[in-house]
């Protein structure tokens, strides 16, 4: 789909998969000096004897992965990704080597009641490698306008 999309356009049930994105160890390590410097996402001897067991990126550097991905065609809101709130988890690691994209599904569509040029829709957004696994589970709320009179 090449054109972003309005509330009006978004149905529950409506899935969208983003391209891939292949994480290697120097940009785990790069995001986590500037931004989580703990030693399981530095040193992969140091992480060994953590509960991962090996180097790890940050959850937060997933996040950051996943927001990429999904602004970059994953799911095409007309004004961009606007988050009114939301859950995040992460069920496994991400590791160096892993190529990671974004499948996500239309939980709910609700138009506000109080701004009629816009609504919420609720995503669910599965960030998975390429084994198959789940790395993070994000529940958005999305502020989407409506399409324009």
């Amino acid at each position: 789909m090449s054109e972003n999309l309005f509330l009006d356009d978004f149905t529950v049930g409506q899935r969208f998969v983003s391209d891939a994105h292949l994480i290697d160890e120097a940009q785990i390590k790069a995001f986590a000096v500037q931004f989580d410097p703990q030693p399981f996402h530095l040193d992969g001897d140091a992480a060994k004897r953590t509960l991962f067991g090996g180097l790890a990126a940050s959850g937060w550097h997933t996040a950051a992965l996943t927001m990429r991905l999904m602004v970059q065609g994953g799911v095409p809101v007309e004004g961009g990704l606007i988050g009114a709130g939301g859950e995040i988890g992460w069920p496994k690691p991400t590791r160096p080597g892993d190529v990671l994209h974004v499948e996500s599904e239309v939980l709910a569509v609700t138009p506000s009641r109080s701004k009629p040029h816009q609504g919420m829709v609720t995503l669910r957004s599965e960030t998975r490698n390429h084994h198959g696994d789940t790395v993070q589970v994000l529940t958005a709320k999305l502020v989407v306008p409506r399409r324009p009179q």
